[in-house]
């Protein structure tokens, strides 16, 4: 599908969509508890189907009606959780889904297979594929897809580097009260997207997984039984919410966001303070958070904890005076697409002639930009950065393979129609 939008300007008020990240988190422990569970979501996306599939798979009866999923668990036999055997799951282009679930397989012995699509298949497993090997995990070739996992994770002595994917330490922590013995998790190495680790804890502690820690780096967790809690409900998503915070910040009307908590521990809640950083105006409000434009300038951010926001960012530096660095992002070359040549490609394609960019970092010169055909790469967050870059272009944006954002967020293009001032010039075409 492709999309011209042209001169829009936007208005009014608009509600986040729920946190995949948490939806996932919420979605597993669920499918592990003791009783049926029902999480409050009020919409959904491509890679949330896709792990309500493999916990289906798995043995779970998931159900979504009136905006909430009832998840009945994996059934139980005398040994606990009985997932069935050799289970097919397919995890789309997920993958949190992935990575969080095959320690999850390993743990419960059963066996299966995950297939993916995409360009997930090329992404790395090192070194959670080592360390899964090295207690019990029989599994195929990194790179394999369909992907078959054997064997059963033995309880011991964990290791996880910290600097290469906070994925693979969540997976773990879902994993290691499932073992039959007390286990420990080390991490070693600078730990990134720290906030993730934070939201896995909590979904466990909500499901009555609790652990020891004498700090963020050391784990040690015994068995335990999942425990429903009934209800809870999904949070607010910062990272797809920081794209109306944007689009605020590049108006002067501003935007309304609202159900974004500011006790989240969702690292992307830094797009406020950085969007301030860069001269935006934010009036905060119970419920409600309004942003709007001012003298828009460049500052240098560390992406290290917030790798999801270097995209939208990257459209507010663009349209800033001065010098932007984002620094310490070299991981996101490993996304669905390599987001530093697709960011670079798409500020370029609009326009941006002060892009450069290294191994792990971003540099932007503002200025402006002009509009142009930008292609998405299969990358929900480029179709939705390249949205935001419209209300700022003075020729029309069109979007190539625009249907990327099903992955995230489904209905952002129907969003960012709905707040288009209407009485405004502004056209959108679907292809």
């Amino acid at each position: 599908m492709n999309i011209t939008l042209t001169s829009p300007r936007l208005f009014g008020t608009v509600a986040a969509i729920p946190s995949k990240s948490h939806v996932h988190r919420l979605l597993i422990c669920a499918s592990l508890a003791d009783g049926t569970s029902v999480i409050r979501c009020p919409s959904t996306s491509d890679d949330m189907d896709a792990t309500v599939r493999c916990m289906t798979a798995l043995g779970a009866k998931i159900e979504y009606a009136e905006e909430a999923f009832r998840v009945t668990p994996i059934p139980r036999d005398g040994e606990g959780i009985a997932s069935v055997p050799d289970a097919a799951m397919d995890c789309g282009e997920s993958g949190s889904t992935m990575r969080f679930l095959l320690p999850v397989v390993c743990a419960l012995g059963k066996g299966g297979s995950i297939t993916s699509h995409g360009r997930l298949p090329e992404r790395p497993l090192s070194p959670l594929y080592e360390e899964l090997v090295s207690h019990g995990a029989d599994l195929s070739p990194a790179g394999t897809n369909p992907f078959r996992i054997a064997g059963k994770l033995t309880p011991g002595d964990y290791t996880m580097d910290g600097s290469v994917s906070s994925q693979f330490i969540s997976g773990l922590l879902f994993a290691l009260p499932l073992l039959d013995g007390p286990s420990t998790l080390t991490i070693t190495g600078k730990l990134e997207s720290a906030p993730y680790i934070t939201l896995t804890l909590q979904a466990l502690e909500a499901f009555g997984v609790h652990w020891q820690s004498a700090d963020p780096m050391h784990y040690r967790i015994t068995p335990t039984r999942y425990t429903t809690p009934g209800n809870v409900t999904a949070e607010g998503d910062w990272s797809n919410g920081a794209f109306w915070l944007t689009a605020g910040a590049l108006s002067e009307e501003g935007l309304t966001v609202t159900g974004l908590s500011p006790d989240s521990v969702q690292g992307d809640s830094a797009i406020v303070p950085i969007l301030e950083r860069m001269g935006a105006r934010v009036l905060r409000e119970k419920g409600r958070l309004t942003i709007s434009g001012g003298h828009l300038h460049g500052c240098e951010i560390d992406g290290a904890q917030i790798p999801d926001l270097v995209p939208v960012l990257s459209v507010a530096a663009a349209a800033a005076e001065g010098e932007t660095c984002i620094r310490n992002i070299g991981r996101l070359r490993l996304k669905e697409s390599d987001r530093i040549a697709s960011v670079t490609d798409m500020l370029g394609s609009l326009g941006c002639t002060g892009v450069t960019s290294g191994e792990d970092w971003l540099k932007i010169t503002g200025g402006g930009l002009t509009g142009g055909t930008v292609q998405s790469w299969n990358d929900h967050r480029i179709a939705m950065s390249a949205g935001i870059a419209s209300l700022v272009c003075k020729h029309p944006v069109t979007i190539t393979g625009a249907e990327a954002v099903r992955k995230s967020y489904p209905g952002f293009f129907d969003d960012l129609d709905r707040l288009t001032v209407k009485d405004f010039i502004c056209t959108m075409h679907r292809q």
